[in-house]
């Protein structure tokens, strides 16, 4: 199903209006409740630590909930979520379609939903889902990698995440469907090859180990291409190892700290902006604007914005002290 979209050029004055009223609406304040899928990537653990700490300056009462990546645990995270008396429901799901049932009992039950950043079957009945755009920060980011490597061939190693997942799905085929746009534009014409696909479960150990793989396997590839950062950074060290020279290290999404870091120092290409800190605060202050029928007739997606950062941009996205 086609999801509607929606962008932030219409939430700027609405946060502003939510920072100024913080202290003044004390009658308006409840209980949100937050069910992360798992907290034990940094990732999740800065959506989190972001939404806590913006509720609090808002005045709010947030509960917590870790799901531990186990889909059972989740839809007893909510139920419990909806008994205490949460009127907010932020959900970051472990399932596109195991949560539907828990999320249409909490909204039955009166709880406003908005789902972050991974995906739920639009057919289940919350508000929006709010997530970057991977689609927009692929081709952004696939538009950088013509502009570094001109008409030269693109031979490129893919590093994925999970067989099945459409997080993944968008983000390689955004990066693939950006560089041969570019292509066509530049040059009149268009080619890339994927020489191998290798699965790297989304972490560090997972992208070396199937780096490592590709490494064996082919040898004239010059783009490794990542679904997130952390699988290319731990396929950067498994490039170093085999000191294979010339490749261009290209991540779809997410701004990890770690990466910027080597962005700035020339040691790492490209990454697509997906900041959880922005896409929870966002989440967060929809949702109460929600709550409080300031905000209707709200699309099933809302986007953050897009951006390629490299190292000509890196110093607006970078912060040594991030969570991640």
């Amino acid at each position: 199903m086609k999801l509607q979209r929606r962008t932030l050029a219409t939430l700027a004055a609405s946060a502003a209006a939510l920072s100024l009223s913080g202290t003044a609406r004390a009658q308006d304040k409840f209980r949100i409740g937050v069910s992360m899928k798992t907290l034990s990537a940094p990732y999740f653990a800065a959506q989190m630590q972001a939404a806590q700490a913006r509720a609090k300056e808002l005045g709010h009462e947030v509960i917590g909930t870790d799901a531990q990546g186990k889909l059972q645990k989740q839809i007893a995270d909510v139920e419990d979520l909806v008994t205490r008396g949460v009127k907010l429901l932020l959900i970051n799901p472990v399932d596109v379609d195991g949560m539907v049932h828990a999320v249409n009992s909490a909204s039955a039950r009166g709880v406003k939903v908005i789902v972050m950043d991974s995906t739920l079957n639009p057919k289940a009945n919350f508000v929006t889902l709010v997530q970057s755009s991977n689609s927009r920060n692929g081709q952004l980011v696939g538009n950088w990698v013509v502009d570094e490597l001109g008409d030269k061939p693109i031979r490129i190693a893919l590093l994925s995440g999970e067989k099945g997942n459409p997080v993944g799905q968008e983000r390689r085929l955004g990066v693939l469907a950006g560089i041969m746009e570019a292509q066509l534009r530049k040059f009149g014409k268009a080619g890339v090859e994927v020489v191998g696909q290798g699965w790297g479960a989304w972490n560090d150990e997972g992208g070396l180990k199937a780096m490592e793989d590709l490494l064996v396997a082919h040898k004239d590839f010059n783009i490794a291409l990542s679904e997130n950062d952390s699988m290319l950074l731990g396929a950067r060290r498994a490039i170093d190892s085999a000191k294979r020279q010339g490749v261009l290290l290209v991540a779809a999404a997410d701004g990890q700290k770690e990466a910027l870091a080597l962005i700035k120092q020339g040691k790492y290409g490209v990454t697509g902006l997906n900041d959880p800190a922005l896409v929870a605060r966002t989440a967060l202050e929809l949702g109460i604007q929600v709550v409080r029928g300031e905000a209707k007739n709200v699309p099933k997606l809302t986007f953050t914005p897009s951006a390629a950062i490299t190292r000509a941009n890196v110093d607006k996205y970078y912060d040594p002290k991030a969570v991640f």
